[in-house]
């Protein structure tokens, strides 16, 4: 990793922190018409992952991987009119969280549907095999939504066909309030279908980038799929009306000191690269004018309801 990339992912990742931050801020005050699902403690998975893809590589996020997008172009400001519901968001005022794509970027509309979103990838990554395209499809999955059976599906699918395909797995401590061994048998590698395989410290931006850079190579030289299993831990509940009580407090100050922003900053630091150190009240600023612009922004019109729906 060189240096203009170490410093472009120290901000992706900074400021995904920071605009989950001001969106708490803003759901609290009731403002927000859904709940916020942050990515507390694992914003290196979302953001080194989707920052050692490629420009014409194809993502698909899901609730916790805001940083992907952030790091293929999405901005704050959209980000803070979509989960307001504001009529010049992203999506019209409908959804009120990051389900939502763009073409343009790269970026596939994630779903709630944890699992749904593998066999779709398969099927992109299919598409640039079929036009003899050098792209790779990337996507997330928890490990409560590795239970599922579009995952077993999808990724058998890829391997057989020895796809173009990145799925990571976050191996993030709780599906919802469930332990990991209260719903599957053994670790999360055991669930990788024949894929290319690699277990990574997923608080550790480097390691996490590496390993997503190696399995990019060995998708273009045509040898399959890979699947990262990043371990890493959900430092916040699964969202913000789930206020964590069934996590031991001693577990959390355990992952408090694994934090991946100051890891990647004393890594950056060891190589005599420095953070600017008014990059964060810089962010905060303008966060806080975006959201108090998007607080101003329309709502939708009551004639736009049914715009964009399919109807019989």
């Amino acid at each position: 990793m060189d240096h203009d990339t170490a410093l472009r992912l120290y901000e992706a990742m900074l400021l995904t922190r920071l605009t989950e931050e001001r969106l708490v801020k803003l759901f609290r005050q009731g403002h927000t018409l859904g709940s916020v699902y942050r990515s507390l403690g694992q914003e290196a998975t979302a953001c080194a992952t989707a920052m050692a893809l490629g420009p014409d590589d194809v993502i698909a996020p899901l609730i916790r991987n805001l940083g992907s997008m952030f790091v293929r172009g999405m901005t704050p400001k959209e980000i803070f009119l979509q989960y307001l519901g504001r009529a010049t968001g992203p999506t019209g005022g409908r959804e009120h969280n990051n389900h939502f794509g763009s073409v343009a970027r790269g970026i596939i509309a994630p779903t709630s549907m944890l699992g749904a979103l593998i066999p779709v990838m398969a099927g992109v990554a299919l598409s640039f095999r079929q036009k003899g395209e050098r792209r790779v499809a990337m996507t997330w999955i928890g490990d409560g939504g590795s239970s599922t059976g579009a995952f077993y599906e999808g990724l058998n699918f890829a391997v057989v066909q020895k796809l173009p395909l990145i799925v990571v797995g976050e191996s993030n401590g709780y599906a919802f309030s469930t332990p990991p061994d209260r719903q599957m048998a053994g670790r999360m590698t055991s669930r990788s279908q024949g894929a290319f395989t690699l277990t990574v410290d997923g608080n550790d931006a480097v390691a996490v980038y590496d390993a997503t850079a190696q399995a990019r190579q060995r998708c273009l030289e045509g040898k399959g799929p890979a699947f990262i299993v990043c371990e890493t831990f959900r430092m916040s509940g699964h969202a913000e009306h789930d206020d964590q009580r069934y996590v031991d407090p001693a577990l959390l100050a355990e992952w408090a000191i694994k934090d991946p922003l100051p890891r990647f900053e004393a890594w950056m630091a060891s190589r005599g690269w420095k953070v600017d150190p008014s990059l964060a009240s810089r962010l905060e600023a303008k966060l806080t004018a975006l959201a108090e612009s998007a607080l101003e922004a329309p709502w939708p019109a009551p004639d736009t309801l049914a715009l964009g729906l399919f109807s019989s």
